[in-house]
């Protein structure tokens, strides 16, 4: 639902009379989309500098697995859409595995999916983030609102601990691009509080669950 199809691109530009080279990226893992960083760089002439960038962001990644590599998995559900429900999709599982959790109702490179209510009180997450497709924090802010009306979300282990949290969907999550290495890092402190260091503000915010 946050994606052009490819065909219409090139529809759009028959319409206009318009020829481009249209370059289709469609990942569904963190590896595929560093590697659409290199794609673009080539198709682009800027091969040295997407190379670079792609170093950079593997270097932060492997700072995160040696601080969470040991650490106990955490049982996350990445809740993408409120109504109906739908899990995290394409690489958002697979972040949430290099973060330190173990993602529920998800899996690393499969699309997101609509849920029902019961599945996610059956599936008992430790941890709820919250990233309503190409939302900012505060318009994710404003749908998080409506959780506390969801009695099967209440009764899970993250609510009741009230490990809720809100993120900035449309930054750090929901587009493909080198910021999901900040979404990666944002995901490991979410998970592992005491060993990395808190996001910067208007990142991330917890839920109230108290009332």
């Amino acid at each position: 639902m946050c994606a052009v199809p490819t065909g219409d691109v090139e529809d759009a530009l028959n319409v206009l009379g318009c020829h481009a080279d249209v370059l289709s990226l469609d990942p569904h893992t963190v590896e595929d989309v560093l590697d659409d960083i290199l794609r673009v760089g080539e198709h682009t002439g800027r091969s040295a500098e997407a190379n670079r960038l792609v170093d950079r962001l593997r270097e932060r990644m492997a700072l995160v697995d040696d601080v969470v590599r040991g650490l106990p998995l955490v049982r996350t559900f990445p809740l993408e859409w409120l109504e109906p429900p739908f899990s995290g999709g394409h690489w958002v599982p697979d972040l949430v595995v290099r973060a330190g959790g173990e993602p529920v109702l998800c899996e690393p490179g499969e699309h997101s999916r609509p849920l029902r209510w019961p599945d996610v009180e059956a599936a008992a997450p430790d941890v709820i983030v919250f990233m309503p497709c190409g939302y900012d924090l505060a318009e994710a802010t404003k749908e998080a609102a409506a959780l506390g009306g969801v009695d099967a979300l209440r009764s899970t282990p993250a609510w009741q601990s009230g490990h809720v949290y809100v993120v900035d969907a449309t930054s750090y999550f929901s587009r493909p691009g080198p910021r999901i290495v900040d979404g990666l890092e944002l995901l490991a402190w979410v998970l592992h509080p005491e060993a990395l260091p808190e996001p910067a503000p208007g990142r991330v915010a917890r839920v109230p669950t108290d009332g």
